[in-house]
């Protein structure tokens, strides 16, 4: 029952974290879901409450708050993303890997009902299809985050086959959101190229214009998760991570439609390190599966998106 639940939402101060922890609170309520990150809580917004400063690679601190909170579902969301785990490797390793095996050993000794875990787009490397790259597309991914969700995904399947732990999980495109600042993706361009129309200020962009990518607003993203959440365990034939589709477009493709609504915006192009890793990556994805297993269909398309970014970052600038 919904009222017996208590969640915990680990790195809820994240571009997903954050707007993934209010929507559990709509759904369950406020005291059911507790809010965790790195930060001090002297730093966290009222609005973040209940919140519980957690490094998520300390095991013993983890083990208590699950103990003491008597958790029954873990959203574990922290982790070091694309571009900034090039620069560190082995920091995001550590961070992507460890932090996974803690919360599913913890989960399976305190019989945590079910835990999310986000995978993505990331796990298909060069060798996969770049046009609708089925579920079961290769999966030899060229980033140190890519192969950190691959191991990912078959840790999660070990656990759910050999513990009977009910772990869930999504193959995230790159996602667009408003509450959120970039915070080291490769796909982050499409967030950042919002603050900058908003500012009136020039968009230089680390992508060529012409380099497509599965993309998804926020909102969908969310709604997604918290449909694979809520549905019958029976209904889910992956236990690895489901392809997650809705957008697919180009630096370019965005770009014109911005300028739609604000006239005179500029971009230019200057690719970096980053193009490398988006050339790694299919240009979208077949998601015919969560469409079949549990019904998702995508309600933003790119029109719609950009419209309520600016509407949204207007009003909070």
């Amino acid at each position: 029952m919904k009222q017996t639940e208590k969640m915990l939402v680990i790195g809820a101060c994240g571009q997903i974290g954050r707007e993934l922890t209010v929507a559990l609170r709509k759904q369950f309520s406020r005291h059911c879901v507790i809010a965790a990150d790195i930060q001090p809580e002297d730093k966290i917004d009222l609005e973040i409450y209940p919140y519980k400063q957690l490094n998520v690679l300390d095991k013993e601190k983890l083990e208590a708050l699950i103990m003491e909170e008597k958790i029954t579902q873990i959203y574990h969301l922290a982790a070091m993303l694309s571009a900034n785990a090039e620069l560190n490797p082995q920091a995001a390793w550590r961070l992507n890997m460890d932090s996974l095996l803690s919360v599913l050993d913890l989960s399976v000794k305190y019989r945590v009902k079910k835990v999310f875990w986000p995978s993505s787009i990331a796990v298909f490397g060069p060798d996969s299809p770049k046009k609708n790259c089925p579920q079961q597309g290769i999966t030899e991914p060229a980033t140190i985050y890519g192969i950190s969700k691959a191991a990912g995904e078959y840790w999660c399947k070990y656990y759910f086959e050999k513990y009977g732990l009910d772990v869930r999980s999504l193959r995230y495109p790159g996602l667009i959101g408003y509450t959120a600042a970039p915070g080291g993706g490769t796909t982050d361009y499409a967030v950042d190229i919002f603050h900058h129309a908003i500012k009136g200020e020039t968009f230089t962009c680390f992508l060529k214009e012409d380099t497509a990518l599965p993309m998804m607003y926020m909102h969908d993203a969310i709604r997604a998760t918290l449909e694979l959440m809520d549905a019958s365990g029976d209904q889910l034939q992956v236990r690895t991570s489901y392809n997650l589709g809705a957008l697919s477009f180009t630096p370019k493709e965005i770009y014109e439609e911005i300028e739609k609504e604000v006239p005179g915006f500029m971009i230019h192009y200057a690719s970096d390190f980053r193009q490398q890793i988006a050339e790694s990556w299919p240009q979208s994805v077949d998601d015919s599966q969560a469409t079949k297993d549990w019904c998702w269909q995508p309600a933003y398309d790119l029109k719609r998106m950009v419209s309520e970014m600016l509407s949204k970052l207007s009003i909070l600038s």
